[in-house]
Parts: C-alpha cells; structure tokens; sequence
C-alpha cells in the first residue's frame, strides 16, 4: 500500500512558482549534461522509503495550502561535499494539481495516509481544473472548495 509525504514548497508562491523552477532546473541539468530528472534534497532519510517508492506522492503545501502532488520515483541516500548525509527524494515531473486543502507549517516532513490525501483536481471536472489557482486557494480558504 502506498504512502505519501506532505512537505512545505518553500519559496513558491504558487504552482506555477514551482514548474517554473523546476522547468529551469532541469534546462541546466540537460546544458551540463545530466539526465533531465528532478530530485528534493533533505536533511533527512525517510524511515519508511519503501512504502514511499510503491505509488506514493510528495504533497507541497504551498502559502499554507496543498496544492500540488508529484509521484516519487525513487529515495537515494548521499553523503553531500561535507560528509554530511542526505537524501534524494527522485519525483516525476508532472506537477498534478490537488483539491486546495489548509495546511499550518510544520517543519520536515509528515507522512500522508492515502485515505487522508486530497484528491487530484483532474477527477473533480474540467471546471475546477480551470479555474485559477488564486480562485481556487479563495475558495478553498472559504470552505467552498
């Protein structure tokens, strides 16, 4: 059964904030001549990465919402430049837009039940979907989304 990660987006303002960052990431990767692949890097390893690896998704909060899900592909233990340990946490790069959902900051990372995740925006009809992300976070802060 899978198992999911909910992480604060810090320095995104928005969903497009987080492709377009990413979307730059991944040019520099190609001009250095690096797969195209996105990985988060954390202090941390997640204790249960096999459970994470088996259809689990990152959740972002992003501005004191979820927002967002990425499939995460892949956890890769490292030792950085220092010799301090971290993790990779290898993600899709589709960025796939959930029901907008309150979320108070936390710092780390929380694992996310599949029963208690949001559901992704693309199975709630087309008109949702298009809406604009700011319509979408005020209505969801209201309780009408």
């Amino acid at each position: 059964m899978p198992l999911h990660l909910i992480k604060l987006c810090v320095g995104a303002d928005s969903l497009e904030d987080l492709r377009t960052w990413m979307a730059a990431r991944m040019r520099e990767a190609e001009k250095r001549g690096a797969p195209a692949r996105h990985a988060h890097v954390t202090r941390m390893a997640p204790k249960r990465a096999d459970e994470l690896t088996d259809g689990g998704s990152l959740y972002w909060v992003i501005k004191g919402q979820i927002g967002a899900r990425q499939a995460i592909l892949g956890v890769e233990r490292f030792r950085d430049a220092d010799g301090i340990g971290r993790c990779k946490l290898w993600l899709d790069g589709e960025v796939v837009p959930v029901a907008p959902r309150p979320m108070r900051a936390f710092q780390g990372w929380r694992y996310y039940e599949p029963k208690d995740a949001p559901p992704d925006l693309d199975g709630r009809g087309a008109g949702v979907a298009a809406m604009p992300e700011g319509l979408r976070r005020e209505l969801a802060a209201l309780g009408l989304l």
